[in-house]
């Protein structure tokens, strides 16, 4: 094992007040679910499950794209810093192969840990299971993990129980929790018990991963707003606007790849994505529909560059078709990530389809005269500006306002709204992406400077309230 990455640790938690005080131990590893959300997200299969349900890990097919991290509601998955791949507990798989049992279970002097094959009615642990009460970490996932604690402490088991005040045993800084702390963000529970040690998690996905998805809901929505003005207004959409449009597509779209790849860890992998695709992940799938709308969106600037109208024309609505599937695959994959609460939201796909609308306004405003913007296409950018700032600003008050289903996702959205992120989201998200515009919409809606101002304004609030809710859903440790 390299130094400075675990795949079993310890956990400490100290609860009660003085005198009467105690400190539990939670030994933590991969929990080897029955339904393991890390095998079903990974885009190339280099996670699997093997027969004997032990969940086992191909270093040689990995990409490093860190979404099975995001996808385990146990924080026991770890990029490995030599390897520059996904590594964690794999039971010792080859110790059970040649008969013997996992290292840990060897190790220890108490034989707090037993090991084998609960299908087995004899074996020991079945007998333990039958004997004793016990509890698994974050039932709530469905996963159906199989590892069981007997004599369970809250405190130590569900996360956010227990307060972490940002230091460990011996001195050690909580760079993580220092990070996530702060005065308006209070303990999620009274229960007087403090994280005394544990393993420090950072946030698999970095800055690429936010600007990503701004790019890509750029791209993927820019024909949005010129296709529905054609259809509900009956405009006549000139062959410069579309070919501006057709350019700029595929030239956000050429950031969406080259910020998806520069995430990777192992960059030199990235076609196994389409050559050894894994069916069941989403972000899989989504490879092939960037594929898809990169080829129809190519055709369209081909055709209207070259003057092709009548098959740029039968090419447009296919076009945004498939450029709305492949910014609504997001929340499917986000749906995949048991791990970050706050991204399991019902409400993403129409947001992401609301943000689509919103940036082709914002592109479309944009635009300059020169390029055939006529005054009937600005009144259409217009609407839909208003249209996309309306949904947005209530999907996003839906998002975080409204009461959540776990714990975890109140944190996170806490995070946003009164913790370290509240800054760039009130001033950011809010202010410069929803305020601001509404107001030049309402008071300069026919002056293409004010809309153009606008525009930008919703550009850059987009890129704000991504940034936000990709990292805040990071914010929340798992263990």
């Amino acid at each position: 094992m390299p130094l400075g990455v675990f795949r079993t640790w310890v956990k400490y938690v100290e609860k009660g007040r003085f005198p009467h005080t105690r400190r539990y131990f939670q030994v933590t590893r991969c929990n080897h679910c029955e339904d393991p959300p890390c095998v079903a997200i990974c885009p190339v299969g280099a996670m699997y499950q093997r027969r004997d349900g032990i969940v086992d890990f191909d270093h040689s097919r990995c990409i490093g794209c860190k979404a099975c991290m995001q996808a385990c509601p146990y924080d026991a998955i770890y990029l490995d810093p030599e390897r520059r791949t996904a590594a964690k507990c794999h039971f010792c798989a080859h110790r059970i192969d040649a008969g013997m049992e996992p290292s840990c279970v060897v190790a220890c002097p108490e034989h707090a840990i037993v090991a084998g094959d609960i299908d087995d009615p004899t074996s020991e642990i079945s007998e333990l299971l039958d004997r004793e009460s016990v509890r698994v970490r974050r039932p709530e996932k469905g996963t159906g993990p199989k590892l069981f604690y007997v004599e369970a402490e809250d405190a130590a088991i569900v996360p956010g129980q227990a307060r972490n005040v940002g230091t460990y045993m011996w001195g050690t800084v909580n760079e993580q929790a220092n990070r996530a702390l702060s005065p308006a963000v209070p303990p999620s529970s009274p229960v007087p018990a403090v994280v005394a040690y544990d393993v420090e998690h950072g946030r698999p996905w970095d800055w690429q991963v936010p600007v990503y998805f701004w790019t890509k809901t750029i791209s993927t929505g820019i024909l949005t707003a010129p296709a529905l003005a054609s259809v509900a207004l009956g405009l006549q959409v000139g062959a410069r606007v579309m070919t501006s449009l057709g350019f700029l597509a595929l030239l956000f779209m050429a950031l969406t790849v080259g910020l998806l790849v520069s995430d990777l860890s192992r960059r030199e992998r990235f076609f196994h994505v389409l050559t050894e695709p894994q069916s069941r992940s989403w972000l899989a799938r989504g490879a092939f529909l960037l594929v898809l709308y990169s080829v129809l969106s190519g055709g369209f600037f081909l055709s209207s560059w070259v003057g092709a109208h009548g098959l740029a024309s039968a090419l447009l609505w296919p076009t945004v078709g498939a450029g709305l599937l492949a910014a609504v695959y997001t929340a499917f994959l986000f749906g995949q990530c048991k791990g970050c609460d706050l991204w399991q939201t019902p409400l993403l796909p129409v947001h992401l389809i609301a943000q689509c609308v919103l940036a082709s306004g914002a592109v479309l405003a944009l635009l300059p005269h020169g390029r055939g913007v006529s005054s009937d296409l600005l009144r259409a950018a217009v609407f839909g500006l208003a249209l996309g700032v309306g949904l947005h600003g209530l999907i996003v008050l839906g998002e975080l306002a409204v009461p959540h289903a776990t714990d975890s996702a109140h944190r996170a959205a806490r995070l946003i709204t009164r913790g370290p992120f509240r800054a760039i989201f009130w001033a950011g998200a809010i202010g410069i992406g929803v305020v601001v515009p509404s107001v030049l919409l309402v008071f300069g809606w026919s002056a293409p400077l004010a809309v153009a101002l606008a525009g930008a304004c919703v550009l850059g609030g987009l890129l704000a309230f991504e940034w936000c809710f990709v990292m805040a859903g990071q914010g929340v440790a798992n263990s």
